[in-house]
């Protein structure tokens, strides 16, 4: 047991050092699906189902076998990993006991050597919800312990994911209004110049440069920050 929770701990250590120093989503979903593999013992390939208005797809896998086994399950429309994602339920099975319940599930997963498969589902926010999918090559059906492992590793995932996100959008949102407030100065010092230059008013002064940057297709801020170059340069 002790061996068990520091494998917990080493792989949760792991993914917050993926979630704090990476941004690309695709690589942090990677990291979730390798280190689910280590938390949950008799998993041997892990992938992310992920569900938008385009239907279901597989965001990321640790073995491109647990691919072609979810992709089985989005031709057929119904599989555990759409169930569990539904559901808002874990399921975990053993595939002997799959095939009257999902026959082109049961049939690819038998081909690729899994015999047994466990799912949580995963809502992390609107662009993010699906499931996180364990599969094990050996026909134990996964154990009890192991899905309330795989619960509370989604549970910590969702709220890494979630945090990460809202960073990053605050990123965005910061670089969003520093490109704002450059553009503005930029634009304030161009419409001064042409105030000073032609003796007309700060209104005309924004008229004249909306009209070159309409006649020229080029942004306004673009348009303002040529003038002033042009003008300094002069100067």
């Amino acid at each position: 047991m002790t061996d068990l929770l520091d494998e917990v701990t080493d792989a949760m250590s792991a993914l917050t050092d993926v979630l704090e120093n990476t941004s690309g989503t695709s690589e942090v979903l990677e990291a979730v699906c390798a280190e689910a593999v280590r938390v949950v013992p008799g998993a041997d390939m892990a992938s992310i189902t992920a569900i938008d208005d385009d239907g279901a797809r597989t965001a990321a896998f640790s073995d491109e076998r647990a691919m072609t086994v979810d992709e089985a399950q989005y031709a057929a429309g119904d599989g555990p990993c759409l169930r569990a994602a539904a559901t808002g339920e874990i399921v975990r099975l053993a595939l002997d006991t799959a095939s009257e319940l999902w026959p082109d599930f049961a049939a690819s997963a038998k081909r690729h050597g899994v015999g047994s498969y466990l799912a949580a589902p995963l809502r992390v926010d609107d662009t993010l919800t699906g499931a996180i999918n364990l599969f094990g090559f050996e026909n134990h059906g996964f154990h009890e312990t192991d899905a309330k492992l795989l619960e509370l590793y989604t549970t910590i995932v969702t709220f890494g994911l979630r945090t990460t996100r809202r960073y990053q959008q605050t990123l965005e949102l910061a670089r969003h209004l520093d490109t704002a407030m450059q553009s503005r100065a930029v634009i304030e010092q161009a419409k001064g110049i042409l105030m000073a230059t032609h003796k007309i008013s700060a209104t005309e002064a924004m008229q004249r440069l909306i009209t070159e940057s309409q006649l020229t297709n080029i942004k306004l801020r673009q348009i303002a920050a040529d003038f002033v170059g042009k003008a300094s340069a002069q100067g």
